[in-house]
């Protein structure tokens, strides 16, 4: 523990970690109001269920994103058993810990997905594994060769660890935190930058993640790096982003799929976008889609 001297340096000065933590409902900065030390459900409400065989419960995050990218790719690619209701979470008002969403993911998390052609039904939960379930279902966007679906399941498992350092790390401390701290926003900082070395390096030989083919592993990491190189927390001259040209020419390239535009319109609110999706046809009532 830091001795009084060590303490004036902290951040706030004079802060010295207790022996025991204790929860302060004001800590955590723009997001103190949802974060709590215990899981469970707050208050009781029912989900709504829509009439197609997969109901996603969801918010355009770069986690929401991933589902219903891999939706609207396998509805683009003639899977008609992959119609979809996408239900709208509102994770800053809490919509995530209902009974009816902590029932289908404990962790209180979004997305979490309910494929009703089981019996009964069947609850997915994990971005992840949303991902692999969806590929493993209907047979695409995960290749069958054992190279190339190792390949793809190591850089999807390799997305799932590393993201939160870009986005709870780097995007918490340079973004959301009440104040400014050099330390937290450097150590995230390099590793943001390490992480988009890694794709830069990888994309350099490769056109997708797994090769020559787009896979599952794309629909994971495009969400979050395709963000932090154009678009998130104001930070690409920051990062210096124009410095990973192939992850700049990869994150284009993925962009203009037309099954890519529709799926990060959905479950986001403001004009151009789609709070829930309930049919194909939805899409003609926004710009883009």
């Amino acid at each position: 523990m830091a001795d009084s001297d060590d303490a004036a340096n902290n951040q706030p000065p004079g802060y010295v970690p207790p022996k025991v933590w204790t929860w302060d409902k004001a800590n955590g900065g723009q997001f103190a109001n949802i974060n709590r030390p215990v899981s469970g459900a707050t208050h009781e409400q029912v989900l709504p269920i829509g009439k197609h065989p997969i109901q996603l419960y969801s918010m355009g995050t770069p986690n929401g994103i991933k589902a219903t990218i891999m939706l609207e790719e396998l509805l683009a690619a003639g899977h008609a058993d992959a119609e979809y209701d996408a239900w709208l979470i509102r994770i800053s008002k809490g919509d995530q810990f209902s009974s009816g969403f902590v029932e289908i993911n404990p962790n209180s998390k979004i997305p979490a997905m309910v494929d009703r052609t089981m019996d009964p039904p069947l609850r997915v939960f994990e971005s992840g594994s949303i991902l692999f379930y969806l590929a493993e279902k209907f047979q695409a966007f995960l290749p069958t060769e054992r190279r190339r679906r190792t390949e793809t399941m190591s850089w999807l498992m390799w997305q799932m660890g590393a993201a939160p350092f870009v986005g709870g790390g780097f995007g918490h401390f340079y973004n959301y935190a009440p104040f400014k701290m050099e330390y937290p926003i450097n150590r995230f900082a390099m590793e943001t930058k390490r992480q988009l070395h890694v794709l830069d390096t990888h994309l350099a030989r490769n056109e997708y993640m797994a090769g020559d083919v787009y896979t599952i592993a794309d629909i994971a990491i495009w969400p979050w790096y395709g963000s932090i190189m154009r678009e998130a927390y104001n930070a690409q001259e920051f990062l210096s982003v124009d410095e990973y040209s192939h992850v700049s020419r990869w994150v284009d390239q993925i962009a203009t799929r037309p099954a890519v535009k529709r799926g990060r319109l959905v479950n986001r609110t403001g004009e151009g976008f789609l709070p829930e999706r309930h049919d194909a046809g939805d899409f003609e009532t926004v710009a883009g889609g």
